[in-house]
C-alpha cells in the first residue's frame, strides 16, 4: 500500500518534534499535527516559562543580600506586566524556531485536533491523512480535582499569565511543581501557602531531601499545612475564602491546583482502536515504544514513564533509529538526574536511601549540611545539603543528593560519573575546586550511617 507518509506524530512536543526531525532527515516523509502552540508543555506552560519565572523570583532574594556585600539597594519594584509579557515574547520567539526546524527538515505542519481512524490513518479538521507508522505524543495536561471547589481554582497552565499579581496564594499539593510555583510566588513577594495531605513535601524524593526542604521553605515564610484537604473555597469581594480540614480559614487571591499530571489522551480514537492502557490510563507500549498494534508507537508522558522532557527527547532519537536506522536500541532509565528548581535547588540522580536499603544489603551515607560561604555575609540563614549514597561491598556511588544553590546544575556532570558507575574512592581521589559548594561531594571521608 502507498502512504502520503512514513510517520504522522500526533503532538509537536518535545518528543514528537525531535521523532519529526530526525525521521526526516533520514529521508523520511513525515507530518506532524497538534491544535496547540508548537513545542507542548515545556515551550509554553512548562520547563521554560517556569524557569524564567524562577530566575526573576531570585531578585527578590539577591537584593536583600546584596547589602551585606557592600550594595545599597533602596526599595526595588517588582512590576508583574513586565515578566508576563516578556515571558511571551521569549515564548513566541521559541514558537518560530521549532516551526523553523520542522520546515527547514522538511516536515508537513498540520495545524488541528488529529484523531486515530484506524492503524494507518489520521483526521484532521475532517482531512483524512495515511502514514506507514503512527506516533501518539500527546504528553500531558495538569489534574484537576472533581470536587466543586475547583471551579474556583486554577493550574499551571494559567498561572504564567495571570491579569493581577496575586498578592496571596494556596498551592494545593506537595511534589516538585507545587512547591517551585510556591518558591518563585514566595521570591516576586506573595505570601504563599501550600496544603498537602502528606507530612512531608516531595514524595518519592530522599527522606534528608524532603526534611531539609520543610525547614527551608518554614524559614522563608512559606506557611505548609500538612495532613490537610480542602473543604470549600467561597468566592468573596476580598479574594477566595478557602476553608481546610483542619479547621483553618484562609483568604487568598488565587488557588494553584498541583496535583499530578494525566495523559493528553481524550477523543484521539484509543479505544475504537482497541489500544491498551496501563491501570493508570496511561499507553501500554513496549521497549520499542509499539503498542499492541504494529504500525502505532507512544513516547513520552503519555506511557506514564519520567515525566520530563529529556526523557522524551531521548526515547524520540531511540524509536527514530529503531524504524529507519541500523540499531536497535532500547532505553535506559536508571540514573536519570533531575532538578527542582525551588529555593534553594534540589539536584538528585540514582537511588535514595530507601530504595538503597531495598535493593543493597550493605550501605553507606555521607551527609554534609553546611552554611554556604555566599550567606556567611547575605546575612541569609538558608543552608545547603550534600548526601552521598554508597554500596558498601562494590563502593559503587549509588546516588547523588544536593539541595543548594545551583543544584542542578552541579548534578549533571555527576549523572555522567553514576553513568560511569564510579565508586566512592574515585570521588576521594577527585580534587575539589574551591571555594565552591560541590568540592563537599569529593571531600566527604567520613560515613555518617551505615
Amino acid at each position: 500500500m502507498d502512504f502520503e507518509f512514513d510517520l504522522f506524530v500526533i503532538g509537536a512536543g518535545s518528543g514528537g518534534v525531535r521523532a519529526a526531525r530526525m525521521a526526516a532527515g533520514k529521508g523520511m516523509r513525515v507530518a506532524v499535527a497538534d491544535n496547540k502552540a508548537l513545542g507542548g508543555t515545556c515551550v509554553n506552560v512548562g520547563c521554560v516559562p517556569k524557569k524564567l519565572y524562577t530566575y526573576a523570583s531570585h531578585f527578590g532574594h539577591d537584593f536583600h543580600a546584596a547589602k551585606g556585600f557592600g550594595w545599597q539597594v533602596n526599595n526595588p519594584d517588582f512590576h508583574w506586566p513586565d515578566l508576563v509579557q516578556a515571558k511571551k515574547q521569549e515564548i513566541l520567539r521559541l514558537n518560530g524556531i521549532y516551526g523553523n526546524l520542522l520546515a527547514n527538515s522538511e516536515v508537513t505542519i498540520i495545524d488541528g485536533f488529529a484523531h486515530l481512524v484506524d492503524a494507518n490513518h489520521v483526521r484532521v479538521n475532517g482531512q483524512s491523512y495515511s502514514a506507514k507508522h503512527i506516533l501518539l505524543a500527546t504528553g500531558s495536561k495538569p489534574s484537576i480535582p472533581s470536587e466543586s471547589w475547583a471551579k474556583h481554582t486554577i493550574t499551571s497552565d494559567q498561572i504564567f499569565d495571570l491579569d493581577e499579581f496575586p498578592q496571596r496564594l494556596l498551592v494545593v499539593g506537595a511534589g516538585y511543581i507545587a512547591l517551585e510555583f510556591a518558591c518563585i510566588f514566595n521570591g516576586l513577594g506573595s505570601q504563599v501557602y501550600v496544603s498537602y495531605r502528606g507530612d512531608s513535601v516531595l514524595r518519592g524524593f530522599d527522606h534528608d531531601v524532603r526534611q531539609f526542604m520543610d525547614s527551608e521553605l518554614a524559614k522563608q515564610g512559606v506557611n505548609v499545612h500538612y495532613q490537610t484537604n480542602i473543604k470549600a473555597i467561597e468566592k468573596t469581594s476580598q479574594g477566595l475564602l478557602v476553608s481546610l480540614d483542619n479547621g483553618v480559614s484562609l483568604e487568598v487571591d488565587q488557588v494553584l491546583v498541583a496535583m499530578g499530571r494525566t495523559p493528553n489522551l481524550a477523543n484521539i480514537g484509543l479505544e475504537q482502536l482497541g489500544i491498551e492502557q496501563q491501570q493508570n490510563h496511561t499507553i501500554k507500549v513496549n521497549k520499542s515504544f509499539n503498542t499492541n498494534i504494529p504500525s502505532i508507537y507512544a513516547l513520552g508522558d503519555v506511557t506514564g514513564g519520567p515525566q520530563l522532557t529529556p526523557v522524551a527527547l531521548a526515547e524520540a532519537m531511540i524509536l527514530v533509529d529503531n524504524l529507519y536506522g541500523d540499531n536497535h536500541k532500547t532505553m535506559d532509565y536508571s540514573n536519570i538526574a533531575t532538578a527542582v528548581f525551588t529555593h534553594p535547588n534540589i539536584g538528585c540522580v540514582g537511588l535514595t536511601e530507601a530504595e538503597a536499603r531495598v535493593e543493597y544489603t550493605d550501605i553507606e551515607i555521607y551527609r554534609s549540611d553546611f552554611r554556604p560561604m555566599k550567606h556567611t555575609l547575605s546575612g541569609s540563614d538558608e543552608r545547603s545539603l550534600m548526601k552521598l549514597i554508597v554500596d558498601k561491598a562494590t563502593d559503587r556511588v549509588l546516588g547523588v543528593h544536593v539541595v543548594g544553590e545551583g543544584a542542578g546544575e552541579i548534578l549533571q556532570g555527576f549523572a555522567v560519573a553514576l553513568k560511569c558507575g564510579a565508586t566512592k574512592a574515585q570521588f576521594d581521589q577527585t580534587i575539589g575546586i574551591h571555594p565552591t559548594a560541590a568540592e563537599e561531594l569529593v571531600t566527604m571521608r567520613e560515613p555518617v550511617s551505615a
